[in-house]
């Protein structure tokens, strides 16, 4: 059996929406466990334990063993719900899964070896499209990560879905076309634009002095000779 991590959670016995908000009032979060063609589980979870993975890389792409009363199962986030104030979860979704099973899940990207690509080294910016790759697989195929390598990149360079090696039986769902990951841009201009506000800074502004007077020169009239 592979060393999934474990979440813990409740049981929980009555479904509907009067026992989801009963149970958010106590400080927990409703969720449930279904698919691979057996019975729903419902379950409460503790926030600060769904908060604590929530923040690392690639959740909706991370199998857990969901530990319910005892009992393990092998699940895939699918689902979470946020209050639309506190941004809190207030519901989480649980696919139950296999090896076999068809999943599309997003795997994030990460660049290795920038400090070997020639473009950034003389100042060129990596311009990221995409943090995420969205792919369809076997979930027990997932991959952790699509690791892009940047060795050797120059300005004008970039990186499309076609030059990486997925694994076997990892197919990005967006099929139709040679999409960009990242590409290597030349670094922005900027000199001339802060010449120009520098420019404006010393343009001779009346003060609100200034303005007085001269409205007051106005009113007074020409001086008597």
């Amino acid at each position: 059996m592979s060393d999934y991590a474990v979440l813990e959670a409740a049981a929980r016995d009555r479904a509907g929406k009067g026992a989801a908000r009963a149970i958010r009032r106590e400080g927990g979060v409703p969720g449930v466990i279904y698919g691979g063609g057996q019975d729903a589980v419902m379950l409460t979870m503790d926030p600060r334990v769904l908060h604590a993975r929530m923040r690392k890389t690639g959740f909706f792409a991370t199998q857990f063993h969901v530990d319910v009363a005892g009992k393990k199962h092998r699940v895939l986030p699918k689902e979470v719900q946020f209050h639309p104030v506190t941004d809190d979860p207030i519901h989480v979704d649980f696919l139950r899964v296999t090896d076999r099973t068809r999943v599309t899940v997003e795997i994030p990207v990460r660049f290795v070896n920038e400090e070997a690509a020639p473009g950034l080294e003389v100042g060129g910016v990596l311009s990221v499209v995409r943090h995420t790759v969205e792919v369809a697989t076997a979930a027990g195929n997932i991959p952790e990560e699509i690791v892009v390598d940047l060795t050797g990149m120059e300005i004008g360079d970039s990186v499309r879905i076609g030059s990486i090696s997925l694994p076997e039986g990892v197919r990005p769902t967006i099929a139709d076309r040679d999409f960009m990951i990242a590409s290597i841009a030349a670094p922005m201009q900027i000199v001339e634009d802060e010449e120009e506000d520098e420019e404006d800074d010393e343009m001779d502004v009346p003060t609100v002095a200034e303005d007085e007077a001269a409205q007051q020169d106005d009113e007074d009239g020409p001086a008597e000779s």
